[in-house]
């Protein structure tokens, strides 16, 4: 049964937009072993992920993407050129793991994380309980609430 994901980028690096535009896209350049698990055994083809700007004014949820491709070496670790370098990731111990994903959907707004953190069902999102982690599990539920407030044209 898929699962359901929060990403995490800012819009500066990679939005929605890009995205969109690409299709799809290797999930990349994550440094942080909690994250790296869920990419590495539990985020798989088919499960639904919410694309969440960070760092932008204000930050919300953006749009929806699909996992294509299950978790595989990310290379930026090995690659002593990439700002993403890990000199102790190797081909036979790869250390950092990334996922493929492809635009599902742009929403009609974006989702403010101040409408995340005050919407009935949303009391428990990680995302507004100073989670640091860009990625997070969000919960089937917590998903059909935030795209049907994406969906939503408000004025």
């Amino acid at each position: 049964m898929p699962r359901h994901w929060l990403f995490k980028s800012e819009p500066g690096v990679y939005s929605i937009d890009d995205l969109a535009r690409d299709g799809s896209t290797g999930w990349d350049s994550v440094r942080n072993f909690q994250v790296r698990n869920f990419l590495r055994d539990e985020i798989r083809p088919k499960d639904r992920v919410l694309f969440y700007h960070s760092s932008s004014e204000p930050p919300g949820v953006a749009g929806l993407a699909l996992v294509v491709k299950p978790g595989y070496p990310d290379l930026s670790a090995q690659d002593p050129a990439s700002d993403h370098y890990d000199e102790k990731a190797t081909p036979e111990e790869p250390r950092w793991y990334q996922v493929d994903l492809a635009f599902e959907e742009k929403f009609a707004r974006l989702v403010p994380l101040r409408e995340l953190a005050t919407a009935p069902g949303l009391e428990e999102m990680l995302v507004h309980r100073k989670s640091r982690l860009s990625i997070q599990p969000v919960t089937a539920e917590e998903f059909r609430i935030v795209v049907g407030l994406g969906r939503k044209r408000h004025g």
